[in-house]
């Protein structure tokens, strides 16, 4: 054990009365944390048996266990409630409950309260995952140790006794965000705002003000200059603020400008790398190798060192994934697009390259209270042919042009979307799988309705 970490957990939280709310990954990892530093705490969770109590009562010895409903009495008796990300605390029940003096908390915060290693934050709607991944592939290529977590990886808890760490990449989701109060990040990041989570949020303003809580007290606050709802708000920040977009930059920023009619990743006016010779196509991916450099750069990492490791990363599953097959035909996995912004980038940020070919979007699931207009532009200029399906399908259909709809349907299952693409596709064409929806109505996650588009892709290739 840690001595000096111990000292530092038992000095912040020894003697008070401590609740986990939620017992998923993360409100795990918060008990695996208590329980090794010999503090007594309390779970509650309102799911009948997201754990068995055995289990439970085998890992974590006398400490209290409370399953199938928010026990207000519990909760209100918390002088720290550690909150897992999925639960939200607005609820009544919950919200009703807390002691006006309780430390209300999650664990992230826990983390930044407790460690001192530097910190590169990401959040964004919608690419975050690809540059956290970028950032950490990266960095530990140019020979620092960086840890990667928060959103994605293994929970911060279980990884802050991992000695000589010199950087942690952090991806926050606006969940993660709400109970965020201590963090300093090094350098932190809003990519993009687009509507999600708004069934939680209630509004885009209110979801941009949650996101905007990553700047606070950071030393570089880097943000998206085509995106005016990631700006930092003087309120929020005085960090020294650097931009990235897919226009042209100015002085140290970084951007996009056509060399000999090919696009190249720019810092002000010096060219940096010539986008073709990089993995990841389209706009989106562009912009996303600039945050990269930019949160690079303010880490002190070489720009040209970063540029040579990113010409081997590849990118990550279920997003913007071509599936290997032989009829000719560019099938792409972008289940990860759970948001109407994902799905755009991806058709915007993949047409230019399809020339005279057809793009046939399968798009669906469960909105979340989303508005789906921002797609209508992309569907009626980029998109030949729409398949839906799931709960908002019909919704994403509709956006559709009159004269479009003989080239619109809604199926029952995703095998079915892609049989039907198949029938339609030639030579050439691009198939993209990118919901602009949660995966939730259908399937466990956005993973296995992935892992069903491959299989099903492969299955229709072997068949014809």
């Amino acid at each position: 054990m840690n001595k000096q970490l111990h000292q530092s957990v038992t000095t912040q939280l020894a003697n008070k009365r401590i609740v986990i709310l939620g017992i998923g990954i993360t409100g795990l990892s918060c008990a695996r944390f208590l329980h090794h530093h010999e503090l007594a705490f309390a779970v509650n969770d309102s799911r009948d048996m997201p754990i068995s109590p055995g289990d439970f009562k085998h890992q974590f010895a006398e400490n209290t266990l409370v399953l199938g409903r928010w026990d207000q009495a519990l909760i209100a008796q918390a002088e720290v409630l550690i909150v897992s990300p999925g639960i939200d605390i607005n609820e009544p029940t919950i919200s009703n409950a807390i002691d006006k003096n309780c430390d209300v908390i999650g664990d992230i915060e826990l983390f930044c309260r407790l460690s001192d290693t530097p910190i590169i934050a990401v959040t964004g709607s919608n690419g975050k995952s690809t540059v956290v991944s970028m950032l950490n592939y990266v960095g530990n290529a140019l020979g620092y140790c960086v840890q990667l977590g928060g959103n994605i990886g293994l929970p911060v808890l279980d990884q802050i006794e991992q000695p000589n760490v010199d950087f942690i990449v952090l991806e926050l989701s606006s969940f993660q965000l709400e109970t965020v109060k201590s963090m300093k990040a090094l350098a932190a990041t809003v990519l993009n705002v687009s509507d999600d989570h708004l069934d939680r949020h209630n509004t885009i303003d209110n979801y941009s003000a949650i996101k905007q809580k990553i700047y606070h007290n950071a030393t570089y606050a880097l943000f998206n200059r085509n995106d005016s709802l990631t700006q930092p708000n003087s309120d929020i920040t005085q960090a020294s603020q650097l931009s990235f977009g897919h226009d042209s930059a100015q002085d140290n920023n970084f951007g996009l400008a056509n060399i000999d009619n090919a696009p190249h990743l720019m810092q002000g006016s010096t060219a940096l790398c010539a986008l073709a010779e990089l993995p990841l196509q389209g706009i989106h991916n562009a912009v996303n190798y600039l945050a990269v450099l930019a949160l690079g750069k303010c880490a002190g990492w070489n720009i040209p060192d970063m540029l040579a490791s990113l010409m081997t990363f590849k990118g990550l599953a279920h997003r913007c994934e071509v599936i290997d097959t032989t009829d000719g035909i560019r099938w792409v996995n972008d289940s990860k697009a759970t948001n109407v912004g994902a799905t755009l980038a991806a058709i915007e940020g993949l047409s230019p390259s399809l020339q005279n070919h057809k793009l046939i979007l399968i798009a669906g699931g469960d909105g979340k209270g989303a508005d789906f207009t921002p797609l209508t532009q992309a569907l009626t200029q980029h998109v030949d042919y729409l398949i839906t399906l799931g709960k908002d399908g019909r919704a994403i259909a509709s956006l559709r042009l009159p004269n479009q709809t003989e080239q619109t349907i809604h199926v029952d299952s995703l095998p079915a979307a892609v049989a039907l693409a198949k029938k339609h596709a030639v030579k050439g064409d691009m198939v993209l799988l990118s919901p602009a929806c949660a995966s939730l109505d259908m399937f466990a996650n956005y993973v296995e309705r992935g892992v069903v588009f491959i299989k099903s892709v492969l299955m229709t290739k072997e068949a014809v």
